[in-house]
This record gives structure tokens, C-alpha cells and sequence, in this order.
């Protein structure tokens, strides 16, 4: 099972701040354990959309030099509201400071103007080389997710 946690990018500004919306469906797999009678998206799944938001920031910034952003850190994640099926879950990620390949960033996550989730996190880039050089598997990799950004950023792109 995919986890595409973010359905579209709706306001980027490289290098400083991401606006992006995942609309929850009752069709989602992972409603159907949690849970059954009163279906919400779970917490770390929540954290996963902000993570995901916040990837997509780090790798515009970077010109997509890396194929792998994952999370590495995560500090003072709260949670303030459940997001139901029909919700709108909207994620900011805020760009705190770049050293090297790590990413600091300060995300939340609301739903009709409450907050969520929230919380900083740390995310670090690198290529499956092991080195800055991408080889012919990440550069593969960075092919899709570019095509990939395209998607989830089609109706800015298109206006």
C-alpha cells in the first residue's frame, strides 16, 4: 500500500514555505481499522502529510538534486483536533534553516481553520549513491517524483 499523503500542492514559494491539501475519503484503506465506528486518520499518518508537504519544499528548494527526503526528527508534535472522512486536511511547512543535506522546518496541519496536528521537524536529503553525484537509479527516482510534482502542482502550473 502507497501512502500518497498530499493530494495537491497549492501555494510554494522555494526556499521559504508549502501550502498543500489532502482531502480524506472514507475510501482510504487504513479507515477501515481505525477505526471501524468512528474513522479518523491516524495521528502518525498525520505526521506522514506533513513530512510528505514538507519533502516537496526541501526538494524545489534543492532543484531536486536528491532521489531520497526522509524524516529524521520530529519534536514537539501535537495534536489538536481529529481530521474525519469529508475534512479537508490543510498542511503549512514553513522553512526554518538549511545546513547541508538537513532541513529544519516548522509544519501544521488544520482542518477548516483548527489546528490539527503540529510540529518541527528535521529532514534530510541524500542520493542512494551515497554521494551528492545522483547515479542512474537516483536519477530515475528524481525523474518520477519531478513528474510527480507536476501532478500534485498542475493547477498552478496551469493558470
Amino acid at each position: 500500500m502507497k501512502f500518497h499523503l498530499i493530494d495537491q500542492i497549492s501555494e510554494i514559494h522555494p526556499g521559504e514555505r508549502i501550502s498543500a491539501v489532502k482531502c480524506l475519503s472514507l475510501a482510504e484503506e487504513y479507515l477501515q481499522d481505525h477505526f471501524p465506528r468512528f474513522p479518523v486518520m491516524p495521528g502518525v499518518l498525520m505526521l506522514e502529510s506533513m513530512t510528505q508537504t514538507g519533502a516537496w519544499l526541501v526538494r524545489v528548494t534543492n532543484n531536486f538534486s536528491h532521489s531520497l527526503t526522509v524524516l529524521k526528527e520530529a519534536r514537539n508534535v501535537k495534536y489538536g483536533n481529529f481530521v474525519e472522512p469529508g475534512e479537508m486536511l490543510v498542511v503549512k511547512a514553513e522553512l526554518v534553516k538549511m545546513d547541508g543535506n538537513l532541513a529544519s522546518l516548522k509544519v501544521s496541519g488544520e482542518v477548516a481553520g483548527n489546528v490539527a496536528v503540529s510540529s518541527r521537524i528535521v529532514l534530510e536529503s541524500y542520493n542512494s549513491s551515497g554521494t551528492d553525484e545522483p547515479n542512474v537509479t537516483d536519477r530515475n527516482a528524481i525523474r518520477l517524483l519531478r513528474q510527480q510534482y507536476d501532478l500534485l502542482n498542475r493547477q498552478r502550473s496551469a493558470v
